[in-house]
């Protein structure tokens, strides 16, 4: 492995593409093409994302509900708070809106005031008849009334599901074809037909209509990730060509790295359509994220490129140069990078391997288009101008660079007790990192669809579908009345519970059998005793089938029963009180020899999944530090370089974390990718500044000393403009409307600065003090990484130009 990466392997790489150079061009451009006969396979997501592995337990719990009732995230609903709305007018339009979505095949079953149903004794035969509540249109102000006035006073088995009786409070419920929920047809209904209709009602009444449901939240937070693809890509684009420039104040090199960075966003597009995954929110910072992390790839190259010509003015040789001394190091810094996204690969959640496949392929193969088209490119043009080259002596840089050097040299006791102060701080700040696995806390906050979720949490107690499942084991024992009682006390608990609504269940309709028994008398809306049952039972089996609304809350053995209450946003700590609470009185209410009962839904995985990850942050990181470190040992041959390697990298990650507890930003599925992403990306410039530190070593007689201080000079240059094009670059996610994105964005940025200066500042102290134990090694210098001495430089030089 030495040799293949040493002299011989990186002069045989610099012979290839120079002298391959229209072939290479060639396939670079097949390629493109064919990836971008990809695209079309592309497919956005249509569920939230599933973060735990498809057999863990709640998972399997969750499949075991869906296999006795089918999708469960299919409910939309409209809500209305105005007092308007029982005139004649309003109500008569709002009944037609239903009957209109009512119509669509996309709808299993629509329940708003024109739907519901009433309950009337009829003695011959003994049976429940269904009759309208809504008769007609409505004519006079009279009849809204008296509707207004039987729905809040004598129907409870419709609060909480179609009013609130506080505060007047009216909504609609549509149910979804359960097949449709997660396809494109869902979207299609949804943005083409429901929101158009709702539009031209609220047009025509000045009515505010509010909108939730998950298939609803569902399909418009998809659309606005897809929309912020193209803004994330335009604006990593604009922003690092724009700072690019002005590092370099040269047209062609930021045309040249435009170029490569563009075709590598079409790379990552096309591995997308190619693997067949889908874009997620997570997938969806993929191109922009090439876009970043390519960018400094052609900064290194450029630079290198310029100081050769600079110093020796020999176009050829410059190009080969740039390639045998830098390609090495940028190999190694772009596999790092891609370790750091590669460790998600290991974890058991679908959604983060196919990040982590997706961003490692991707980040290796801008490297390889860097390395191709910019020595290619510019061996056709012609030499650098001293235009071109001003930027190599700015007297800003120079200064900055000076200022590093200073510090190291005079004040590293200041930079070791900084260094203890930011660490003390940043471990308090670490104990006050919270736990979030809210489904919605990262959806955009400013748009219509946040406030209604909003809105129905405040009327409704929720809209995120929490399910209880009941397993009697045994037939038909859902309808035994004291499982009826037990189910009927928990959901009292449940409805007592601040963060819940109040449940949605079979009782219900049972209670409303009793209540019709006694001719609709709102007293008796409870369960039947063990007398009345036997009187009751004969009507409630003429409606059980054909109800509509309940019939999906007992499957066809009578065994199973399914409980559905409404969640609102609250965090992981919140939701495991909660959860312990009900699963405290399930124990009571429910003998685990006569019942199983699980808590299960959407919402309920989502924040299992949260846990998940958190659990596996530890493990992910930890693979990634033993992944870079496995990269410098082979590189420097060396223990203790790998240790102080490592030290300027974690410390960048503590302050992060610390700044997080300080700030209040929550751990959560977003921000737990920031480590494992800002320590890849970090170590990069530890790379290049011990690469250049080899180098001088060698040339300077093993001068420790000169070393660093030379190291410091030239590799600061490229690693500060690197790392602001790394800070502006993610800085660009902080323009999404999505919170993690923003939280990502903002983190990786600022950790990367940290990680800058901890490695301008504290590598290079660490070097010097620790000089004696070092870099006086044997081992230490027969690294892995090949510097050509000029005897060998000018040999490949003189076979370059004859061939």
């Amino acid at each position: 492995m030495t040799k293949l990466l040493g002299y011989g392997f990186w002069n045989g790489v610099a012979r290839l593409i120079l002298r391959n150079r229209l072939f290479i061009l060639f396939l670079v451009a097949a390629f493109t093409v064919f990836l971008g006969t990809q695209w079309k396979y592309m497919r956005f997501t249509y569920t939230e994302a599933n973060l735990l592995p498809d057999d863990h337990e709640v998972n399997l719990e969750y499949n075991k509900f869906l296999d006795q009732f089918g999708e469960e995230g299919n409910l939309i609903v409209f809500g209305i708070k105005d007092s308007t709305l029982f005139t004649p007018e309003t109500l008569n339009k709002w009944n037609a809106l239903s009957d209109t979505i009512n119509d669509f095949n996309e709808v299993a079953l629509s329940v708003s005031l024109k739907d519901l149903k009433l309950l009337q004794k009829q003695e011959e035969p003994k049976r429940f008849e269904m009759i309208p509540f809504v008769d007609g249109s409505v004519n006079t102000k009279v009849q809204a009334e008296a509707l207004k006035k039987k729905l809040f006073k004598d129907l409870p088995f419709y609060e909480g599901l179609i009013y609130n009786k506080e505060t007047g409070t009216v909504r609609s419920a549509v149910y979804l074809k359960k097949d449709i929920v997660n396809t494109a047809a869902r979207k299609d209904f949804i943005v083409d037909d429901l929101i158009p209709l709702i539009d031209q009602f609220e047009e025509e009444t000045g009515i505010t209509v509010h909108t939730s449901g998950m298939p609803y939240i569902r399909t418009l937070n998809s659309a606005t990730i897809i929309s912020e693809i193209g803004w994330f890509v335009g604006g990593a684009l604009l922003v690092t060509s724009l700072i690019f420039f002005f590092f370099f104040r040269s047209y062609r090199a930021t045309f040249i790295s435009m170029i490569t960075v563009v075709i590598g966003v079409m790379w990552a597009f096309g591995f997308l359509g190619l693997l067949g995954y889908e874009i997620t929110v997570l997938t969806a910072l993929i191109p922009p994220l090439i876009i970043v992390i390519g960018i400094p790839n052609c900064i290194f190259l450029i630079n290198k490129y310029q100081q050769e010509y600079k110093n020796h003015g020999n176009k050829i040789k410059a190009l080969q140069r740039v390639i045998t001394k830098v390609g090495n190091a940028t190999l190694m810094t772009n596999i790092t990078t891609a370790s750091g996204f590669a460790t998600f690969i290991l974890t058991q959640s679908s959604l983060l391997k196919e990040f982590g496949i997706v961003a490692s392929i991707n980040i290796l193969a801008i490297f390889l288009l860097s390395l191709l088209i910019i020595p290619i490119i510019y061996s056709y043009m012609s030499p650098p101008k001293e235009r071109h080259l001003k930027h190599l002596g700015k007297t800003w840089i120079e200064g900055f660079v000076n200022w590093i050097e200073r510090m190291v040299r005079d004040r590293r006791i200041t930079i070791y007790i900084s260094t203890v102060i930011l660490l003390i701080v940043s471990m308090i700040g670490i104990y006050q990192i919270k736990v979030s696995g809210s489904l919605i806390e990262d959806m955009p906050k400013n748009t219509t669809f946040y406030k209604d979720i909003k809105f129905f949490e405040s009327e409704f107690d929720g809209i995120m579908p929490l399910e209880v499942l009941i397993d009697t084991k045994r037939p038909k024992g859902v309808m035994k009345l004291p499982t009826l009682k037990r189910m009927d006390e928990l959901a009292t608990t449940i409805s007592e519970t601040p963060e819940l609504s109040k449940p949605i269940s079979i009782v219900n309709l049972v209670k409303y059998g009793k209540q019709a028994f006694y001719n609709g008398d709102p007293q008796y809306y409870q369960l039947p005793t063990s007398n009345e049952r036997n009187f009751i039972l004969p009507y409630a089996q003429s409606f059980s089938s054909e109800a509509g609304l309940l019939d999906s809350y007992v499957d066809s053995t009578g065994q199973y029963a399914r409980m559905t209450t409404f969640m609102q946003d609250i965090g992981t700590d919140r939701m495991e009180i909660v959860e312990d609470n009900l699963y405290n009185k399930i124990s009571i209410l429910f003998p685990e020899d006569k019942f199983d009962v699980t808590l299960t839904g959407k919402a309920l995985v989502f924040q299992k999944g949260t846990n998940y990850l958190i659990n596996n942050l530890i493990i992910s990181l930890s693979l990634a530090i033993l992944l870079i470190s496995i990269f410098m040992a082979f590189m420097f041959r060396s223990f203790k370089m790998i240790l102080v390697s490592l030290i300027p990298n974690l410390l960048p990650l503590l302050i992060t974390a610390g700044l997080m507890g300080f700030l209040g930003v929550p751990i959560k599925p977003s921000t737990i990718l920031v480590f494992s992403i800002a320590f890849g990306i970090s170590v990069d410039d530890t790379i290049h500044f011990l690469a250049k530190y080899r180098q001088e070593l060698k040339s300077s007689g093993w001068k420790i000393k000169r070393s660093v201080y030379a190291s410091v000079k030239e590799a600061g240059v490229s690693m500060f403009y690197t790392s602001i094009v790394l800070f502006f670059g993610f800085s660009v996610f902080m323009i999404s409307s999505f919170g993690g994105t923003v939280a990502l964005g903002g983190l990786v940025s600022v950790t990367l600065i940290f990680a800058m200066l901890s490695n301008l500042l504290l590598l290079p102290s660490l070097l010097l003090s620790l000089e004696r134990n070092i870099a006086n090694k044997e081992d230490f210098k027969k690294p892995a990484i090949h510097i050509l001495d000029e005897v060998e430089d000018e040999e490949v030089l003189e076979e370059l130009e004859k061939e």
